[in-house]
């Protein structure tokens, strides 16, 4: 790809070599350090054992030094991927004059500020600034969301991911993250979602994404529905968490309409899927709507910053001096990075890039698809793409197990994923946005050999 002679240079050429089957030597030493004195909630490095000493790049380097094609990107966190060196001059020049201010303007914040006013649609005209991560920012729009409509109820759908605080945990539907909590926040409903390859109403696939909306409007039209006219209605403009589930453009029109039709706010969560992930500056942008919320981090940071932030309608400005605060809404590093991040971005067309590496990628993937029995689907939308794993093809029984040893033994070679779905079922993908073409191939095919010597084993098991 002609893009490859910009990114390049940013990733490392050597990639990937295995040295010692992870985790090495060294690696098993921090790893035992960290069973030993962090929380035994600590789960990345139990999937992916390993300990890291340099990122570059779509490549990483562990302490033993292997390299790795990085295919997980930081959960997305890194769009740029690792060290990117005009993220880093910003950075490096920021920490030198100030790094914390509240919200009290500086240049550097105005510049991140009117970076996002070059990326948003025009309707949304308000940003605010929250804690540090996504789930801050969902926090923030549905306080903003009740402020306004003096409404409490939250309607959100099933394979939600929204965070891990309150009300974001509330609203996501996964039921590891939620079991033996007790209660959480009140006021959360789900409802289906349109996820085709898994059909939750039985109609034919083609009508999954209508009924899907049209349940929306039943439990809004109907009083006997047992909901309550919500402040909003939250999704994610494509699931993350849940197994890469794309909506299409019918469902997410149709939503539009329906929260438009009885007065209800609809917040786009953009924080996986936002800022070119799905070769568009916002995955909502594919669907021809503008939400009047949007939550967005991960990748605002540039690349790794602590950061968060809504934007919204005019309308909905309305919050009196000091009604939403926060300590770290004001750091200056992440701003300084997420503006430099944006703008490279815009500059050097990574949204493009995602859009043509992605559908390259997708023609692997949908042959490993078509030849591959333990591959139920594989689907993807820039570079957010996925692979869910199945025991059978016809009975599309999960295979959690699969996907595991997909994460596992394609660390093994040097190439690293995550896992996700509605059954764990599901090897995720979400590259740095400045993949190359030749790192990107060379990873999906070790992916695919992974998958294949799972097949095997399976039939000879």
């Amino acid at each position: 790809m002609e893009d490859d002679k910009i990114f390049e240079p940013l990733s490392l050429k050597h990639a990937p070599d295995i040295k010692v089957t992870p985790p090495g030597p060294k690696s098993q030493a921090i790893l035992k350090y960290q069973s030993e004195h962090e929380s035994s909630a600590v789960s990345y490095s139990k999937g992916m054992p390993m300990a890291l000493k340099l990122g570059k790049g779509a490549t990483l380097v562990d302490v033993d030094d292997n390299v790795f094609i990085d295919m997980f990107g930081g959960a997305g966190v890194m769009a740029l991927g690792s060290s990117h060196p005009e993220i880093l001059k910003v950075a490096h020049e920021q920490i030198d004059q100030v790094t914390h201010s509240l919200d009290i303007p500086t240049p550097t914040r105005q510049k991140m500020v009117e970076t996002l006013m070059k990326i948003l649609p025009d309707e949304l005209t308000r940003v605010f600034f929250g804690g540090p991560t996504g789930s801050d920012a969902v926090e923030q729009a549905i306080k903003l969301a009740r402020y306004n409509t003096g409404r409490y109820e939250v309607i959100a759908f099933e394979g939600a991911y929204h965070g891990m605080t309150g009300t974001a945990l509330a609203l996501t539907s996964d039921e590891g993250h939620r079991e033996g909590l007790g209660p959480l926040t009140p006021g959360v409903r789900f409802i289906p979602f349109p996820y085709t390859y898994r059909n939750p109403f039985g109609c034919p696939d083609e009508n999954v994404d209508l009924q899907a909306a049209e349940t929306l409007e039943r439990v809004l039209s109907d009083s006997h529905s047992g909901y309550s006219k919500p402040a909003a209605v939250i999704l994610e403009s494509v699931q993350g968490e849940g197994g890469t589930i794309i909506p299409t453009t019918r469902f997410m029109k149709r939503v539009r309409e329906i929260c438009d039709k009885h007065d209800v706010l609809l917040i786009c969560d953009e924080i996986q899927a936002g800022l070119g992930r799905t070769g568009k500056m916002f995955a909502f942008q594919h669907f021809d709507i503008v939400p009047d919320i949007i939550t967005m981090s991960k990748a605002l940071g540039g690349m790794g910053f602590p950061i968060s932030a809504i934007a919204y309608k005019e309308k909905l400005n309305t919050w009196p001096t000091g009604k939403t605060i926060g300590t770290f809404r004001g750091n200056m590093i992440a701003f300084a990075a997420g503006a430099a991040g944006l703008n490279w971005m815009l500059d050097n067309k990574v949204c493009e890039h995602a859009t043509e590496l992605g559908k390259k990628c997708m023609v692997k993937l949908k042959k490993l698809e078509a030849d591959c029995s333990i591959v139920g689907e594989a689907r993807g939308i820039g570079l957010m793409m996925a692979i869910e794993m199945v025991k059978d093809k016809k009975t599309k029984e999960p295979a959690p197990d699969f996907a595991k040893k997909v994460r596992t033994y394609a660390h093994r070679r040097g190439v690293m994923i995550e896992i996700g779905g509605h059954y764990n079922n599901v090897a995720r993908l979400l590259p740095p946005l400045i993949i190359t073409e030749k790192l990107a191939m060379t990873a999906i095919d070790i992916i695919s050999d992974v998958i294949r010597d799972i097949e095997k084993e399976a039939k000879e098991g």
